[in-house]
């Protein structure tokens, strides 16, 4: 463990990609074939691989305050040495003393890891923690907590251990991505890669693969300039889910690639009768009976993060997946071909399914919205929607455009439809896990801006360690000011440094990572979604806030208001004829 601490040092201390490349590509060499493959996971930022549903399960503050405890130091002392590096790890380094006997090797660790994950209860876990910090020397407690927590912070991405391994052990780039992708588990890649296997990998289903991502555009206009022709379809108000469909079992893992099934328990019901197993991308959406219309994500927000979902809100709050992809059918990766040809399979495989059949009427749905889907009984009752799976998966209606006129059109109907935008797409284009380019692009507005008064600002992370970067904001209710969201996206460097300047001499309350400040300061927030919340004090929160540019021009005063809030979030529930 020690070899790969002082490893993990050098590669933070250079920026150079080829350089952190060779330092993780000498350090594989070195190793075992075991430490080389525990290692790799462990230089990726994670305890465990990747396609692993296993956890740790300790908690930040159990993390510190085993620290505080075995440094033999205050709170102060630890709070002003987290300010002065903005992580846990490099803290434990700092305040951690060295003594004779410790040290660890790095399949010890992973063995004590496994250990706390298999723990039942925050005592036994914080017991385990405890002893093995203790027995770590204070640079290998640096990187046992950085890779505990999920954040080395060294510049280390894993596709830099990828390529490092392909480097070691004499394989392409290529041929390293694709077996991480279908193992998902960059451990067992550098085992392959070592024995010079890589081409046996095989597709290992319910771990997630990487969702392909679209850019923003300004206007219809750009939307044709990067291909002639494009796929169009709504972008729907609701989060992406990626089913994989094998042997009667059903898992749904959501964009950060955590498994959602159980928010959703209508769905696996749905997606277990395709005829052959599958992994699907598509779109989680609140559903509207008997519209046939996606609802705002504010009412979808209620069945996030459920363990639970009761009958009520299952007959409240339907779901539907609307499925646009395929990338994974009858034993086959689809990712590499074409998405014309994607969407054929998605329609075949779709259409077998003998519970739906979609429908074909695009020009319907541009005029009504209505998705019209001919159901098995269409006598069934609108209760009868809320208890039939074969109710729950749709296949997303697709448009074509070739001009920019065309795309304008569909654009004002998926707005009239009450859905965010445009989603378009090259026929031509593969499907890239993880990637963002010019192939799928999304063409939407904001929904509004706010002008809000700062009311806390937090320290940040990484470059932003050692300023105030992250910012909670509020509105006026009457004559008090509410927080309605927070956000650290969108000022400059200097516009930041200039800020945590002005927050140092305006601090109302020091509260360590947190400090309460004067609230003089206005910025101007745009957001995607309003939802209500009981996170914040004005019963709202705002969905993807970002900083558009400060205020110095308005007082505190001129902020926005609670009821311009409240008009706002009517104006997005509002139905749409």
């Amino acid at each position: 463990m020690r070899r790969l601490a002082t490893t993990c040092e050098s590669i933070a201390a250079t920026t150079k990609k080829l350089q952190k490349t060779a330092i993780v590509a000498d350090y594989l060499r070195s190793r075992s074939a075991d430490e080389a493959a525990v290692s790799a996971v462990f230089f990726s930022g994670r305890a465990f691989p990747a396609w692993e549903e296993t956890t740790l399960q300790v908690g930040g503050r159990s993390l510190w305050q085993i620290v505080l405890e075995l440094s033999g130091e205050g709170e102060h002392e630890l709070t002003a040495a987290y300010r002065r590096h903005g992580d846990l790890g490099a803290v434990a380094r700092e305040v951690l003393p060295e003594r004779a006997g410790q040290g660890l090797t790095v399949l010890e660790v992973e063995s004590v890891f496994r250990q706390i994950a298999a723990a039942r209860g925050a005592a036994a876990k914080n017991a385990l923690v405890r002893d093995l910090l203790a027995r770590a020397t204070p640079l290998e407690a640096k990187y046992i907590i950085k890779i505990m927590t999920g954040d080395l912070r060294i510049g280390l991405k894993e596709s830099l251990v990828e390529e490092a391994a392909g480097k070691a052990y004499g394989a392409t780039l290529a041929e390293v991505q694709r077996a991480n992708m279908l193992l998902g588990d960059i451990g067992e890649t550098v085992r392959l890669a070592i024995k010079g296997t890589l081409a046996e990998a095989k597709m290992r289903l319910f771990h997630p693969l990487g969702f392909m991502l679209a850019s923003p555009i300004a206007s219809p206009e750009e939307g044709l300039s990067y291909f002639p022709e494009a796929s169009v379809e709504d972008k729907y108000d609701g989060i992406r889910g990626q089913a994989h469909v094998s042997g009667g079992e059903v898992k749904i893992f959501s964009r950060t690639r955590d498994e959602i099934t159980e928010s959703f328990p209508e769905l696996p019901d749905a997606l277990v009768g395709l005829p052959q197993d599958a992994i699907l991308d598509g779109e989680i959406v609140a559903w509207e009976w008997p519209a046939g219309r996606a609802r705002p994500f504010s009412i979808l927000q209620q069945r996030l993060g459920r363990k639970k979902v009761s009958d009520k809100m299952l007959r409240e709050i339907p779901v539907a997946f609307l499925a646009f992809d395929v990338l994974y059918a009858g034993g086959e990766l689809m990712i590499d071909r074409p998405l014309r040809e994607r969407m054929r399979i998605l329609d075949e495989l779709l259409a077998a399914e003998r519970k739906i059949s979609h429908h074909r009427d695009t020009e319907s749905w541009r005029k009504t919205g209505q998705a019209k889907l001919v159901f098995k009984d269409e006598d069934l009752e609108d209760e009868d929607l809320n208890r039939n799976a074969a109710f729950f998966l749709f296949r997303a209606p697709v448009f074509r455009a070739s001009s920019p006129g065309q795309l304008e059109e569909l654009f004002a109907a998926a707005q009239e439809r009450g859905n965010e935008g445009l989603m378009i797409k090259d026929l031509d284009s593969a499907y890239t896990p993880g990637k963002r380019g010019k192939s799928w692009l999304k063409m939407k507005r904001e929904l509004a801006t706010l002008d809000v008064v700062v009311t806390a600002a937090e320290y940040g992370h990484g470059k932003r360690v050692g300023v105030l970067s992250d910012y909670t904001f509020a509105v006026w209710d009457k004559s008090r000011l509410v927080n309605i969201g927070k956000a650290y996206s969108g000022l400059t460097d200097a516009e930041i440094a200039e800020m945590t300047r002005w927050f140092l001499e305006h601090t109302i309350e020091d509260q360590g990572f947190r400090r309460l400040v004067e609230p003089k300061i206005v910025l101007e927030v745009a957001f995607n979604n309003m939802m209500r919340s009981d996170r914040h004090d004005s019963g709202y929160a705002l969905r993807f806030p970002r900083i558009l540019r400060l205020r110095p021009d308005k007082s505190a005063e001129d902020a926005d208001t609670i009821e311009r809030v409240e008009e706002i979030f009517a104006l997005q529930t509002k139905p749409h004829r």
